[in-house]
């Protein structure tokens, strides 16, 4: 594998991991608060993150090890809304910046596993912040999010708000078996 996208497979592992483990705490917060939907969300977005970087880290398999991955990871304790705008700044970095770029980086060193890996969080990325959006408008009125089911797929860790998971996962042709509801 080319050194440029193995790094940035090294550091979206990174990313993808610290974010699932925030994700979980900003969900204990969010429960203590009594925002019960923006728990769940939480809940299911870190679901999604730790798909990624499970995905990201399957095709570093070639490592022996020694490497550092940078995430550039925002967080540090804070209410409900706090969270909210860290996971936002997170989640519009790699929409906006990181995957665009290491998408192309990694289509441009034919690195086709790499290419896939980052082509599915970021078409995922894009929900997430969409989602974390609606909450922010939602908590920083004081209410707590109304919210639909939250559907991730359990292959590509794409995420959906609707009433039922689709019949076939826009982004990898999972089936609906493989989606997990919160």
């Amino acid at each position: 594998m080319r050194a440029m996208t193995e790094q940035n497979l090294i550091d979206a592992f990174g990313g993808e991991s610290q974010a699932h483990m925030r994700y979980l705490k900003f969900s204990e917060v969010a429960s203590q608060e009594k925002l019960p939907n923006v728990s769940r969300l939480f809940s299911a977005i870190s679901r999604a993150e730790i798909i990624h970087a499970h995905s990201h880290y399957k095709n570093l398999s070639h490592l022996k090890g020694g490497r550092t991955a940078n995430s550039g990871a925002t967080f540090g304790p804070g209410d409900t809304l706090k969270n909210l705008e860290l996971a936002l700044m997170g989640e519009t970095f790699e929409v906006e910046e990181m995957y665009p770029v290491y998408i192309e980086v990694a289509k441009f060193q034919k690195e086709a596993g790499a290419s896939t890996s980052f082509e599915r969080a970021f078409a995922t990325e894009q929900m997430h912040k969409a989602l974390f959006e609606k909450a922010i408008a939602a908590v920083g009125k004081r209410n707590d999010v109304e919210l639909n089911k939250v559907h991730v797929c359990s292959v590509c860790g794409y995420t959906l708000e609707n009433e039922s998971a689709p019949e076939i996962c826009p982004v990898c042709s999972a089936k609906k078996e493989k989606y997990i509801s919160f």
